[in-house]
């Protein structure tokens, strides 16, 4: 089964999806180009977004040569004793939202979001678990997530008992407002994976160049460590420098390929441009990769042009858990 690992939802709460999006500074100018790359018009930030966007995501991973995708929730940012940080989140997508989509559609494979200090956290998990999450989703750096916290043990641990996967953001973010730097390491995920917890660095700790910290190194060692810890190669396909030839070339090498799990980033825009121009797609892979309409598919083409083998599509099936 090719999965990808890391599809984004987004709605404005249209037919009582309790979805919001409300993108602030630099997040504003990017929507037009978010609503571009998936096919919607601009009037969509103000319509039934949420309606055409699932239906627009299901159409692209129907067309596809995958057979399903994870979509992600996302909870608030919140301060350490749960409350929200108002006007920190740029969107939000309810776990009751994804698991609908998930329920209504095969191709789809939920992800929640629960920010762990939630008074309710405990009680959100196990709802989600019965059903039928396989993954939960988190930014550390935008939420204000430390897993670190020892006062997160018992959530932790539950998820390990339960073979519930944690999907972290690691490394840059351009998208959504950072509130903790440095929470964008790796490290963050040290105590998840010592408790049990099965962990994805979303973008292995991969950095802008000359713009931001990059980890990269730091989640290939840990990759040594950490037999449960793996990467995604979301977003490495994006206008953003964040993969470099010589990031690339480590990804592909056999100890630490066998770690990478395919993900898009979707709606993130895809392209080979930034990839072509540092010498690691040709002109033909390019120009054949961007005349695809879908951007599902054009991202699968891309790291497939990169060198990333049907292994990296396959790998996460074996890791989930069953849904009931």
């Amino acid at each position: 089964m090719r999965i990808d690992c890391h599809v984004h939802v987004v709605g404005n709460g249209t037919g009582g999806t309790g979805c919001r999006y409300h993108p602030r500074g630099v997040t504003s100018y990017g929507a037009p180009f978010m609503l571009r790359g998936v096919g919607l018009p601009r009037s969509a930030l103000t319509g039934d977004l949420d309606g055409l966007y699932a239906e627009q995501l299901l159409r692209f991973v129907r067309a596809s040569s995958l057979d399903a995708a994870v979509i992600l929730a996302q909870d608030e940012p919140r301060r350490d004793d749960g409350s929200i940080i108002e006007g920190a989140g740029s969107f939000y997508v309810p776990n009751s939202f994804v698991l609908r989509l998930a329920r209504e559609h095969r191709e789809f494979l939920p992800a929640v979001s629960i920010h762990p200090a939630r008074r309710d956290a405990l009680d959100e998990l196990e709802c989600c678990l019965g059903e039928g999450a396989v993954m939960l989703k988190c930014l550390p750096n935008c939420q204000n997530i430390d897993w670190n916290d020892r006062r997160y043990t018992s959530f932790l641990e539950r998820m390990a008992e339960s073979g519930l996967i944690l999907l972290a953001h690691t490394g840059s973010e351009r998208t959504l407002p950072v509130i903790a730097p440095k929470l964008a390491d790796p490290r963050v995920l040290t105590r998840a994976l010592e408790i049990g917890v099965t962990c994805i660095a979303a973008h292995s700790g991969t950095g802008m160049m000359l713009v931001d910290p990059d980890y990269f190194e730091v989640f290939a060692e840990m990759t040594r460590r950490f037999p449960r810890l793996y990467g995604d190669n979301s977003a490495l396909a994006a206008a953003n420098f964040r993969l470099r030839p010589s990031a690339l070339q480590r990804l592909l090498e056999p100890e630490l390929a066998a770690r990478i799990l395919h993900g898009s980033d979707v709606p993130v825009p895809v392209t080979g441009a930034v990839l072509w121009a540092l010498g690691m797609l040709s002109w033909r892979e390019w120009r054949a990769t961007a005349r695809l309409a879908n951007p599902v598919e054009r991202d699968a083409q891309i790291k497939r042009a990169l060198g990333f083998g049907e292994d990296t599509f396959t790998r996460l099936a074996g890791l989930l858990r069953k849904r009931n």
